[in-house]
C-alpha cells in the first residue's frame, strides 16, 4: 500500500489573487484591483494551477471563465481565506485584547484591581458585572465574564482558580434572636437551629456545615431558591444562616444582624478564569487581584 502524496502548500496570496480574478472574470480588472501588473497576475495564477495540478481558469477573447475544477476550488478558497482572517484576528485579540468583563459576587470588592487594570491598559474596555452566588462557573464558561472574584465551593473543571484570601464566616440571625449581641457563638449553640437549604448540594453542604464536625447531620431547614427567600425565612424567625462576613457587614436589612462564629473555618475568596484563556488582560487582572485583593472588605 502506497502513501498518499502530501497536500500542496498553498500560498494564501495566490489563493486571494484567484478569488479576485474569479469575481471579475477578467484579468485586467482583477490586476487593477490588486494593484499588480497583468502579466505578473497571470504568472501567479499559473503558479497556483501548478501547485494544484489542475487548470482553474479558461481565457479567450470574450473573457475569463472558471473551469469545473475552478468552480469547486472557489468556494473552498473563499472559506480558506475567511478562516485565515479569523485566525489572525483571534490571535491578535489574544495578544492585544480590547475588552474584558470582570464578574464578582455579593460583598466582594474588585475596585482596586479593576482600577490598576484600567491604568495599565487605558485603551481597553474594562467592565464589571455582578453575579449571583451560583453564576460564576456558568458565566465564565459561557463567556459572559472573563474573570470572576467569588467564593468557594466552585466546580473547577475547565477553570483556573487562585485563592486570594480567607474570609470569616458568621451567623446571620434576626435582631431579636436569643444569640443576638453575643461576642461570638459556637456550632454547638446552634446545633438545633434550622438553616435554609439550597438546590446546589455542594454549596448547600458547605454553608450549612453538613455534616457537623462531630459527624451529626445539620438540622433540616426550609428550601430556598434565592438569597431573598433565605433572608425572609431568617427575618421571620424560621431559620438562621451561616454567611460570609463581608456579606453580613454590608447591612443586608435592618431586622437582621450577624454574630461571629468561633469554631468554623473561614471560606476562601478566589479569582477564577477559563483554564484555556491566554488573554493578556485576563492575566493582568489576575495579577492585580493577587496583589491588591488580599483581605476581606469588612468594616471594623
Amino acid at each position: 500500500m502506497t502513501d498518499s502524496p502530501p497536500p500542496p502548500d498553498l500560498d494564501l496570496r495566490l489563493v486571494r489573487y484567484f478569488t479576485v480574478v474569479a469575481q471579475h472574470r477578467h484579468f485586467g480588472r482583477a490586476a487593477a484591483e490588486l494593484r499588480v501588473a497583468q502579466p505578473s497576475l497571470s504568472r501567479q495564477i499559473r503558479q497556483l494551477e501548478t501547485q494544484l495540478g489542475v487548470r482553474l481558469l479558461d481565457r479567450d477573447r470574450q473573457g475569463t471563465e472558471l473551469t469545473e475544477a475552478g468552480e469547486v476550488f472557489l468556494a473552498r478558497a473563499r472559506a480558506l481565506l475567511r478562516a485565515a482572517a479569523q485566525a489572525t484576528a483571534a490571535t491578535r485579540a489574544a495578544a492585544h485584547p480590547a475588552r474584558i468583563v470582570i464578574g464578582y459576587t455579593t460583598g466582594l470588592i474588585v475596585t482596586p484591581a479593576v482600577g490598576r487594570l484600567r491604568r495599565l491598559h487605558p485603551d481597553a474596555d474594562v467592565q464589571t458585572h455582578h453575579l449571583e452566588w451560583d453564576e460564576p462557573r456558568a458565566a465564565l464558561l459561557g463567556h459572559r465574564v472573563d474573570a470572576a472574584v467569588t467564593r468557594l465551593p466552585l466546580r473547577t473543571e475547565g477553570l483556573r482558580v487562585t485563592v486570594l484570601y480567607d474570609e470569616p464566616r458568621v451567623l446571620l440571625i434576626p435582631v431579636g434572636h436569643r444569640l443576638a449581641g453575643q461576642e461570638s457563638v459556637s456550632l454547638e449553640e446552634i446545633a438545633a437551629e434550622p438553616i435554609p437549604r439550597f438546590p446546589d448540594s455542594e454549596w448547600d453542604s458547605y454553608w450549612r456545615i453538613d455534616p457537623r464536625p462531630d459527624g451529626r447531620p445539620a438540622p433540616g431547614g426550609p428550601p430556598a431558591e434565592t438569597i431573598e427567600d433565605k433572608l425572609e425565612y431568617i427575618a421571620a424567625g424560621q431559620a438562621v444562616a451561616i454567611i460570609p462576613a463581608a456579606t453580613g457587614a454590608a447591612g443586608i436589612r435592618a431586622d437582621l444582624t450577624t454574630v461571629p462564629l468561633d469554631d468554623v473555618d473561614p471560606c476562601h475568596v478566589v479569582v477564577a478564569t477559563r483554564a484555556a484563556d491566554r488573554s493578556r488582560l485576563v492575566a493582568a487582572f489576575g495579577k492585580a487581584a493577587q496583589d491588591l485583593l488580599t483581605k476581606p472588605a469588612i468594616p471594623s
